[in-house]
């Protein structure tokens, strides 16, 4: 986008963004807590909601939804467990279906990239009748920052089943930022399902040795197979189902089908994704993998 589009896109953006309210479901999540800064610094009024926060969300109690939603303009669907997990679609029709009975106008869904499992809660979204923008994104590099991951960084050694496919690995601040172009862009991002990725392809464990590197400790990165990782997680309690919709989930969504860039990040803010080294390194700065500091 050349920088006059760039500008007065950003001006458009800024309109729309004048007297909206947005909910954000997983406001405290990876990507969440980041809609969450990007809509404020957009001038969105943001309802921040999480299951212990002071909007209280919770997908598994539909009693707290119409509070929620009642007044918004807008709202980014972020569904947990996982979009494409067992029950999903279902859940999140009923939600988006409650939202337009709300009059909210407009929703954004996160969704995953390559991850097959997850269309039938994008056309649940689709159907709601609401303006929509569904976000597909690659594999988050927060996501060994932040969340379960972080403490087998911690430890020295992350364990996955990731053997050594590339991912485009994309910074969780780009999928926010692209949420509310999506939210405040009027009509130029409504109707489409955008992909997004970072700007180049790495193994885990190319990952993993960058963060390593950035830390100045050495992080060894093991791979395993789905199911392995999958009876690891079963002996730490995680419920039957669960586990064979995540073995499902690594066997599918780690077979290589992610590993190819998109434009989508440039196409939609104007400008390149941020690198994963600039990532690793801004984590290290603030001993984010140093298990003293951490």
């Amino acid at each position: 986008m050349a920088p006059v589009l760039a500008r007065q896109f950003t001006e458009v953006m800024t309109t729309n963004a004048v007297n909206m309210t947005v909910l954000v479901t997983g406001a405290t999540g990876r990507v969440g807590r980041r809609v969450v800064e990007s809509a404020e610094a957009a001038g969105l009024t943001v309802r921040a909601a999480s299951r212990s926060g002071a909007v209280r969300f919770d997908w598994a109690d539909r009693s707290t939804w119409a509070d929620a939603l009642r007044g918004a303009d807008a709202a980014h669907i972020a569904y947990l467990p996982d979009v494409g997990a067992p029950g999903a679609a279902e859940t999140v029709g009923a939600f988006a279906r409650q939202a337009v009975e709300l009059g909210v106008r407009r929703l954004t869904l996160l969704s995953a990239r390559g991850e097959h499992q997850a269309h039938a809660t994008e056309q649940a979204v689709r159907d709601a009748g609401a303006e929509w923008t569904v976000v597909r994104a690659s594999w988050f590099a927060q996501n060994l920052s932040e969340g379960p991951f972080l403490e087998g960084m911690l430890d020295g050694e992350l364990v996955f089943p990731g053997g050594e496919v590339l991912e485009p690995f994309i910074d969780a601040r780009d999928i926010a930022d692209v949420v509310v172009a999506a939210l405040t862009g009027g009509d130029r991002l409504t109707g489409r399902t955008l992909d997004l990725t970072g700007p180049r392809l790495l193994t885990f464990r190319q990952a993993v040795a960058e963060v390593s590197k950035a830390a100045g400790r050495d992080i060894a990165y093991l791979p395993v197979t789905a199911r392995e990782y999958g009876a690891a997680l079963a002996e730490f309690g995680i419920p039957a189902e669960e586990v064979e919709f995540l073995i499902e989930l690594f066997e599918t969504n780690l077979d290589g089908r992610n590993a190819k860039l998109s434009d989508g990040v440039r196409e939609v803010l104007g400008r390149e994704p941020r690198d994963f080294a600039d990532f690793a390194r801004e984590c290290a700065e603030e001993g984010v993998f140093n298990p003293a500091t951490a």
